[in-house]
């Protein structure tokens, strides 16, 4: 397992585009600072200020899009050119070979939102719309990591998907699908998707002003959806790969 984990992250040097989609991190910070730089505001609330830069748009649409679009390209290759055959005649575990996938899509979600993290202080502390205060850059921190962490989980049910496609449309497709099917699923019933579930999770004890949701928040049912989905895919995966000879 460690000997696929460290060949994944020699793989990873090659692969500039998984790098330039790290600068994604950066948008909601950004536009977050256009935000109050257009209303002029000075001494925000430092949660309002990270619920545009970190808790909304990055969590349930930027990071799943390019977590979906890294779990694609760690597929693709070896999808493509049917390498699978001869990995698993060496032998490869197959779901060694999958869960080696998934820790590197688990520390690049890590890695973003930490990112994230670093732009939000410094585009709302360097402006000087809201006042440096350590308790507040540690909260910011502690819910990034739990988005990073939690989003990587939910991600992958894409990952099972890009790991029965040799192509990258059906992937990028279900991302988007995924995605988006979670802003409809959310009105109805926020535990039948793992990104609603996340940010049901997110905002557990109020710690998010501001947010309203349709249901009463259960944390234990968020966390039962996300591993429902993630033994779906694991099965999935597992048929799949099983059919590889």
């Amino acid at each position: 397992m460690l000997k696929l984990i460290q060949t994944e992250f020699l793989k990873l040097r090659r692969r500039k585009l998984i790098w330039i989609m790290m600068l994604a991190a950066f948008v909601m910070p950004f536009f977050a600072l256009l935000y109050f730089h257009y209303f002029g505001k000075t001494g925000v609330d430092p949660i309002q200020f990270y619920k545009w830069s970190a808790f909304g748009f990055t969590s349930l649409i930027i990071l799943p899009f390019v977590l979906g679009m890294l779990c694609t390209i760690l597929m693709h290759d070896e999808n493509q050119s049917d390498m699978l055959k001869q990995l698993f005649i060496v032998p490869v575990s197959k779901m060694g070979y999958f869960f080696s996938k998934f820790f590197i899509v688990l520390l690049y979600s890590t890695c973003f939102m930490l990112i994230t993290t670093v732009a939000s202080v410094l585009f709302s502390v360097l402006p000087g719309y809201v006042t440096f205060e350590w308790g507040s850059v540690l909260f910011l921190l502690k819910k990034c990591l739990e988005i990073g962490i939690l989003t990587a989980f939910a991600m992958l049910p894409i990952l099972a998907v890009a790991a029965s496609q040799k192509g990258y449309i059906i992937p990028v497709c279900m991302t988007l699908i995924y995605s988006f099917l979670c802003f409809f699923i959310m009105t109805a019933n926020m535990y039948l998707h793992p990104l609603s579930s996340i940010s049901v999770i997110i905002a557990r004890n109020g710690d998010i002003p501001g947010l309203a949701f349709t249901q009463a928040i259960n944390v234990p049912l968020a966390f039962l959806c996300i591993f429902v989905w993630d033994i779906a895919a694991v099965l999935l995966t597992n048929i799949t790969l099983g059919k590889r000879k």
